[in-house]
């Protein structure tokens, strides 16, 4: 599902037009970029929570001339899912 089906879904799911819809999805997406940009966590009960993790740096190997190189240390994103989440994707 890309960000237009997620504004289709949102738009059939609360009668919003899909216009509104896709304002809506921009403006989740944003806020929370935003938050963890700012070093915060966004926690939504039952579906998951979004977080920052710090990479240290590390030493790796050039894979085309196998020589050593550095990787910088950084900040990637974590979800982790919620306890409804991981029900609803394991029940058969």
């Amino acid at each position: 599902m890309n960000r237009a089906e997620l504004a289709e879904a949102v738009a059939a799911g609360s009668g919003l037009t899909e216009r509104a819809a896709e304002a809506v999805v921009d403006a989740l997406l944003s806020a929370v970029t935003e938050e963890l940009a700012a070093g915060g966590r966004v926690s939504v009960m039952g579906f998951g929570s979004f977080e920052v993790k710090r990479r240290p740096e590390r030493l790796g190997r050039n894979p085309a001339t196998n020589e050593p190189m550095r990787i910088p240390a950084g900040q990637i994103p974590v979800f982790r899912a919620g306890k409804k989440l991981r029900d609803a994707l394991n029940e058969n």
